[in-house]
């Protein structure tokens, strides 16, 4: 007898099922505290780790939409204290529990954030002061970086028209709390920046709790400060207040007005500063005039009257007047000297006669040449005329012993020739090739043959060889 009927029969599925509905229905949502370990992060962004203390350990799943909350990284060896609700992984029949929030033991959610990003940055060398800029001294511009509907541009703009009323205030306004705000004041300052317009740049916001300053703990816009071209002042919250972004600016402020103080001079240490430029400037003048007036007066003395000086110049132009004469005419005798020279032994090398008498005796040669040549072609005239007539007769003779050598053998040859021994009687037989038949053995029986006499051919089959 069965001890079940069909109906009480689970699949492994629909039993997993039935397992999780009742766990979800029956263990509600509760918080655990634990040690995270085997710590994983997948490329979709969601979290899996085991949550264990010294006795058990059960597997845990954030996903990536229950992490908006939480500020700082997970990391194996961390304890923190969960709230999660059981589930069963039907997939695989293992029991996790999805975790919606998670929080530190022993300190804030935002306080280790902070802690972790801090350690971070510092380790990148972000907050080093090798790579601090220093503020300008001439200032013309001041960029802030701060949302236009609050006091703090307005503290800005109060301390600068009375320190400094000369510098010209470019407000890049931008959310400073709430979401979003960090990206907002992340663009704001990129642009700031990036217009080349001013010469220091203010990020300033009032004074607030952690959560009300935690957009200015922004890994991204800790990176734009850093990165910035333009000298960055912090002047966030009050000043017991600490942000990411007053480690990693080139100066932090303890307050907002107090950074309108650091970029700028005060305008009465300038206008003393002024004064005191024009005094030393005027007695510099004064005494370089007392200077110039003296050296005047010295070289006034040395300064001969006019009149004088033309009588001086006057003798001495004639007296160089007359050496340079004397010069001149010293100059052009020696010249004509050598000209005188030159002349003479020109006359005596020219070549011209020397040509005329070359010229003759090429002349003489050109003549006694051609006799030459023409004695010696005549010569040579005779002896071929003399060479033609002896190759003439030996080619005669030579002809005449081929001819009768070629008449010999052709008579030889017509002797020996087939066709003179066919018209003697004789015949010629050959084989359908054409090979000419010397014996029986070159012939068989029904093969046709040729024989050649010497009137024609006569073309027979074999049917019979004898030996002889």
């Amino acid at each position: 007898m069965s001890l079940f009927t069909e109906d009480e029969i689970y699949t492994v599925s629909s039993f997993l099922s039935l397992c999780n509905k009742t766990i979800v229905k029956n263990i509600p949502t509760c918080w655990m505290k634990g040690e995270i370990s085997n710590f994983i992060q997948a490329k979709s962004g969601h979290i899996y780790f085991t949550l264990k203390d010294d006795k058990s350990q059960v597997r845990c799943a954030l996903f990536r939409l229950n992490q908006r909350n939480i500020k700082f990284n997970l990391e194996d060896g961390m304890e923190v204290l969960i709230q999660a609700a059981p589930t069963l992984y039907e997939s695989r029949g293992d029991f996790q529990i999805i975790i919606k929030h998670v929080e530190p033991v022993g300190v804030g959610n935002l306080q280790l954030a902070f802690e972790q990003l801090k350690e971070k940055l510092a380790k990148k060398g972000l907050f080093d002061q090798k790579y601090k800029k220093p503020l300008p001294e001439s200032i013309k511009t001041i960029g802030v970086v701060s949302s236009s509907i609050g006091a703090v541009i307005q503290d800005i703009i109060h301390v600068l028209n009375k320190r400094y009323p000369f510098a010209q205030i470019l407000l890049f306004d931008s959310s400073v709390q709430g979401e979003g705000s960090s990206i907002n004041l992340t663009k704001a300052l990129k642009y700031a920046d990036k217009s080349n317009k001013c010469d220091v740049v203010i990020l300033a916001r009032g004074g607030g709790s952690l959560e009300d300053l935690w957009s200015f703990n922004d890994e991204t816009l800790a990176r734009t400060i850093f990165n910035a071209k333009t000298p960055i002042i912090s002047a966030v919250g009050h000043e017991t207040d600490v942000t990411i972004s007053d480690f990693v600016a080139d100066v932090r402020a303890p307050t907002p007005s107090a950074a309108a103080m650091l970029a700028t001079p005060d305008k009465l240490e300038i206008l003393a500063s002024v004064d005191n430029l024009f005094n030393k400037s005027k007695s510099l003048v004064l005494n370089s005039i007392d200077k110039s007036q003296a050296k005047l007066e010295h070289i006034k003395l040395k300064i001969s009257s006019p009149e004088q000086s033309i009588n001086m110049f006057s003798q001495r132009l004639d007296r160089l007047s007359s050496e340079l004469k004397f010069s001149i005419s010293g100059f052009i005798s020696t010249k004509q000297s050598k000209l005188n020279k030159l002349e003479s032994s020109i006359y005596q090398n020219n070549p011209i006669n020397d040509i005329k008498h070359k010229k003759s005796i090429n002349d003489l040669a050109r003549t006694r040449l051609l006799t030459n040549v023409i004695k010696n072609i005549d010569k040579n005239k005779n002896s071929l005329l003399n060479i033609n007539k002896r190759l003439s007769k030996s080619i005669n003779t030579q002809i005449d012993k081929n001819k009768f050598k070629l008449s010999s053998s052709v008579s030889a040859l017509d002797h020996l020739s087939p066709l003179n021994t066919i018209s003697r009687g004789y015949s010629i037989t050959t084989d359908n090739n054409g090979g000419v038949i010397t014996s029986i053995k070159d012939v068989s029986i029904g093969q046709v043959i040729t024989s050649k006499t010497g009137d024609g051919k006569i073309i027979s089959k074999v049917e019979n060889v004898e030996k002889s």
